[in-house]
């Protein structure tokens, strides 16, 4: 058994310098690497807040647990909330603060993605499940720990849900980095895509390859729509821009206090991009019960002192509608995109079966525009779902876009754009390889 990748020169010679360990210590001490840097990422702004005198009449124990609390929230693990009102029990207030800081999900992400790619290196394919299993476990443990250390008497985190839901961005990244090393799934795992399909029939490669194409082209209209999106908030954000300073001044963080707080509003940057496209969308979002925000208009209660709540959109939007073109051109691109990847089989195969052309190519226009915007939006599904939460208690208990909704406005405008791109993109093709062809005739003239 060959293995994933053959190792440089300079990296052979790195091994052979280092300490030789089985396969599962060395998942094990990657594992507890990813935990050390991500813990210290987030204990590192908190403590220096803490000596900075940022937390009034806390001592070092408590802060320390609040950094394994959002070190468990950065992985998102839910934690349980107890807020005293008053003297009596009955004032007791509990709720759950599941609100996902995707920034800071990306964290352990990106260092396990890392850490899956050394395993690569150094595993053979029938052996790689030895690393990453130790890798898993260590995680799961790190985890079950911060929870059974970090949780008191107002947070808490459980026990179970903090044993396994870490594992997930973290098994996710070793996954995708031993992918990448590896070069293909079939290296990765022992088995060859190619000698299955050399099994099927043409009919059945045609259709396999259609749908997998389709499912790209989804991730495109999506991932255009969210960068699109991610666009129109930046420049509000600059827009807005006195407004949100307005707000740091009447806080007074100070230095280190300012920075803390402008890390945490970071960390949730993602969740607001993807908010912005369930705006762009035309169902738009909650920030508490009873309150939306959308492009016909803006209709919230008092909203918590936050800097950056202060560029969201107030009022009667008059071309807040003009908004909705943004997944309309995300779709536009992905139909473009769909026909120039070559794999529209099924208007090959309508067009042998419908004697009328014009009949045939709606048909297959319709279609495709239907199973892309299935597609994009179970996508855009995940992304709202992991995107929402609660902040605990009061009003704030629901923050985000309603998923199954917000996916439903995204898919079907993104279907239309399909459409749209799809027949436009022949045209497109053939304008640019008569360019092509004009550059090539110049220069042999020349």
């Amino acid at each position: 058994m060959a293995p994933l990748k053959t190792m440089n020169s300079k990296a052979a010679k790195r091994q052979r310098d280092g300490i030789p360990m089985p396969l599962w210590l060395q998942g094990a001490f990657e594992s507890a690497q990813m935990f050390v840097i991500s813990a210290l990422i987030v204990a590192i702004p908190i403590a220096a807040t803490w000596f900075t005198g940022g937390f009034a009449q806390k001592d070092g124990s408590v802060v320390a647990r609040l950094a394994g609390q959002i070190w468990l929230l950065g992985h998102g693990v839910p934690l349980h909330l107890t807020v005293g009102g008053g003297p009596s029990s009955a004032s007791v207030e509990t709720g759950i603060f599941s609100l996902l800081p995707l920034g800071l999900l990306l964290v352990p992400f990106f260092l396990s993605w890392r850490a899956g790619r050394r395993l690569a290196r150094a595993s053979y394919t029938d052996q790689l499940w030895q690393p990453l299993l130790s890798a898993a476990l260590v995680y799961a443990a790190a985890g079950m720990a911060t929870a059974f250390v970090c949780s008191g008497t107002g947070i808490s985190a459980p026990l179970l849900a903090s044993t396994f839901i870490p594992v997930i961005p973290a098994g996710a990244g070793l996954i995708v980095g031993a992918r990448l090393e590896a070069g293909s799934w079939s290296r990765l795992i022992g088995m060859s895509a190619a000698d299955w399909i050399e099994k099927t029939s043409q009919d059945q490669r045609w259709a396999g390859s259609y749908v997998w194409t389709v499912l790209r082209s989804g991730f495109v209209a999506l991932m255009s729509a969210l960068a699109l999106s991610a666009l129109m908030l930046a420049i509000n954000l600059m827009a807005r821009w006195a407004d949100i300073i307005a707000v740091y001044q009447a806080l007074r963080p100070g230095g280190m206090g300012g920075a803390a707080l402008t890390v945490s509003q970071l960390a949730y940057m993602p969740n607001l991009a993807i908010w912005t496209l369930a705006w762009a969308g035309g169902d738009g979002f909650h920030l508490g019960v009873g309150s939306t925000v959308s492009p016909l208009g803006t209709s919230v209660a008092p909203v918590p002192p936050i800097p950056i709540l202060a560029a969201l959109p107030t009022g009667t939007l008059t071309w807040g509608f003009a908004a909705l073109a943004v997944p309309v051109i995300a779709g536009l691109l992905a139909g473009w995109w769909f026909i120039r990847a070559g794999e529209n089989h099924f208007d090959e195969w309508l067009s042998l079966k419908v004697r009328f052309r014009w009949l045939s190519l709606t048909g297959s226009t319709i279609g495709l525009g239907a199973v892309t915007a299935v597609a994009a939006a179970g996508l855009a599904w995940v992304l709202f779902w992991l995107s929402q939460g609660s902040a605990g208690v009061g009003r704030l208990t629901e923050i985000g876009p309603d998923p199954f909704t917000a996916a439903l406005w995204v898919g079907a405008e993104i279907g239309v754009g399909v459409m749209l791109g799809s027949l436009l993109g022949p045209w497109l093709e053939g304008e640019r390889q008569g360019l092509s062809m004009l550059r090539r005739r110049e220069d042999v003239a020349e």
